[in-house]
């Protein structure tokens, strides 16, 4: 690696609607460039590293690779597909020269594939295109083509963007053609056009050192590493450096190591160099977006603008009946910690503290966003309290703007009057409707309050055939009242152990969400009421003995199954006035007061 040379280096993300197969690709490329040996077992999808990612079937994290194809270096960064880690692609795009766009035969170009796009194209950068899937069922690779082109003229590709060449294949089978008319065998053909069409780095003509810290780990041994494309210069162990962020003083450090990304592995380098992609260990504080050089008066590189937040959170420690039993992270300084740290390396979250010890708010793109981070700490022990998102405003020429989105919708024909409807009570406008083959795309634009528990509605208007995504599109005047949950809940009044008999009796005024035999205690919500308001209830009463039955018989009767909540829809169906209690163990839903009669007082206080 020492003799390499900028001429030999591409550097390339893969960028993609989610579940296009970018990370099935990226394994494939991976394998058939020999990155591993021949008898090595891989996984599938092998590059989604965190637990979440296998679980939920997507990419959170964007993450560096290499492979060898020849003469040739080609760096990859793997990209997230799912809108609410926009932020991830667009650091991205300072890292590399070029883009793969993935796009699937069949669903073609989605929302997110515009954004990624968008971004892509704005940035300079050239992409390939390969269109996936043509193996499946009902596959349309050249209707999906001319998709595609519509989108480069649409977000005014420069000529020699719109000229990107396309390739075919399958991820899965692991083949690529030039043309439909070829036979696919391998990915050779997708190596050649990398190579062809991507263009080396563009390096300074300069012996300094400079790179432009985009992305950030932490290894227990040699603490934060700046990750970033090297600009000019090189870099090796022992060599001193600057850090330099923007109008601040700048810290002078000694880098300790070097790595570089290879395969699934990070590896130790002998120096880092103009072009590369790198990462450099020797500062305990390091933040995306700042510059490491060899000077102390280089100045600060440029950063991409990211997409602001449009949704707040709050987090706050567990003062709950069952604090501490589950969790051994319990405390607000812990919870803050964990908060800050998340923010440094997460580009698309920004923490504050409130005028509470305890409570702490977290801006970020989305619900889903939020929940990855609420789930990586309760797996890390944490116990935490999160409330409903809210939009966060702002106040232009003196009157209040939300946050508006551009929705992407594909359902049923026979779904469209119900999502229609659904859409007009959260303040949507459709802007444009198509069928096709059965199926109906509907563009409308919402209010940012009016998506949060909507997908989950759309899965039951649609039988779960739903496919919603969505783009931040700008701020606009305060559209007004949105009710997105309109039942209220049954609220337990007591504390102790769920009883079959209270809740045979609770289930015939709505839907429950314990089973028998679970702890609960005052202010827990224990179901859903079909009515607006709230019903205090008592699930903890048991049958009386008599004569005839004793107090336990009822055991044997059945309940209908309880609801159980997913993380995400939890945050998203709870009430302002609601939190959601977090454990290692458990989700529950719970008012924010717990005492009924202090509940009565404050609503009573508020109304007048």
């Amino acid at each position: 690696m020492t003799a390499l040379s900028p001429d030999r280096i591409r550097n390339l993300a893969i960028i993609a609607h989610v579940d296009h197969g970018k990370t099935t690709l990226v394994d494939q490329l991976l394998k058939q460039s020999g990155s591993f040996r021949e008898n090595q077992v891989l996984d599938d999808r092998a590059m989604d590293s965190m637990a979440q990612e296998r679980e939920r079937g997507i990419t959170i994290k964007a993450k560096n690779t290499s492979v060898r194809w020849g003469e040739y270096l080609i760096n990859i960064v793997d990209t997230p597909g799912h809108a609410d880690f926009g932020g991830e692609v667009e650091r991205v795009m300072k890292m590399v020269d070029g883009v793969m766009l993935v796009v699937d035969a069949y669903e073609g170009p989605q929302a997110q594939t515009r954004f990624v796009l968008q971004k892509a194209l704005a940035a300079g950068l050239n992409p390939v295109v390969f269109v996936n899937k043509i193996d499946r069922p009902n596959a349309r690779p050249e209707e999906m083509q001319d998709g595609v082109l519509e989108l480069f003229l649409e977000l005014d590709a420069r000529e020699d963007q719109f000229d990107a060449p396309f390739l075919y294949g399958s991820a899965k089978e692991g083949f690529a053609r030039a043309s439909l008319e070829d036979e696919g065998l391998d990915m050779e053909p997708l190596f050649e056009a990398i190579v062809k069409s991507v263009p080396p780095p563009n390096v300074e003509a300069s012996d300094e050192f400079r790179m432009l810290v985009s992305n950030v780990d932490w290894s227990d041994y040699v603490g934060r590493i700046g990750i970033g494309k090297v600009l000019s210069g090189r870099v090796k162990v022992g060599d001193p450096i600057w850090r330099i962020q923007g109008d601040t003083k700048p810290e002078r450090g000694k880098v300790s190591q070097v790595f570089e990304y290879s395969a699934l592995s990070t590896n130790d380098a002998a120096e880092g160099v103009a072009g590369n992609i790198v990462g450099i260990a020797g500062f305990e504080e390091l933040d995306i977006g700042e510059t490491l050089a060899s000077s102390e008066d280089s100045e600060s590189l440029p950063f991409v603008e990211i997409d602001p937040p449009t949704v707040m959170m709050t987090f706050s420690v567990n003062d709950g009946p069952m604090a501490g039993r589950e969790g051994d992270r319990v405390t607000s300084r812990e919870i803050r910690d964990r908060l800050i740290r998340e923010a440094r390396t997460n580009i698309s979250i920004k923490f504050e503290d409130t005028g509470e010890s305890t409570e702490f708010k977290v801006n970020a793109r989305g619900a889903m966003q939020v929940a990855v981070v609420v789930e990586e700490m309760r797996r890390e022990g944490f116990e935490v309290l999160v409330s409903r998102p809210t939009v966060i405003k702002k106040e232009i020429d003196g009157r209040s703007h939300e946050p508006f989105e551009t929705l992407y919708l594909e359902v049923p024909d026979e779904a469209v009057g119900g999502c229609m409807q659904s859409l007009a009570n959260r303040k949507g406008v459709v802007e444009s409707i198509s069928a096709n083959r059965g199926r109906t795309q509907l563009e409308a634009t919402v209010p940012t309050r009016g998506l949060i528990g909507f997908e989950f509605e759309l899965l039951n208007l649609t039988s779960g055939e739903g496919i919603m995504s969505h783009l931040f599109k700008e701020y606009r005047p305060d559209s007004g009242d949105i009710r997105t949950r309109r039942s209220g809940t049954l609220v337990s009044m007591e504390k102790g152990e769920s009883m079959t008999y209270a809740l045979r009796n609770i289930e015939t005024r709505g839907k429950l969400f314990v089973g028998a035999g679970e702890e609960v205690y005052e202010g827990m919500i224990v179901g859903e009421n079909p009515r607006t308001e709230d019903l205090p209830v008592n699930p903890t009463k048991a049958k009386h003995v008599t004569n005839h039955r004793a107090a336990g018989s009822d055991k044997t009767e059945s309940l209908t199954p309880a609801i159980k909540f997913s993380l995400e829809r939890a945050i998203e169906y709870i009430a302002p006035d609601e939190l959601v209690e977090v454990t290692p163990k458990s989700i529950r839903l719970r008012k924010r007061i717990l005492d009924f009669t202090e509940r009565k007082r404050d609503a009573k206080r508020a109304s007048s």
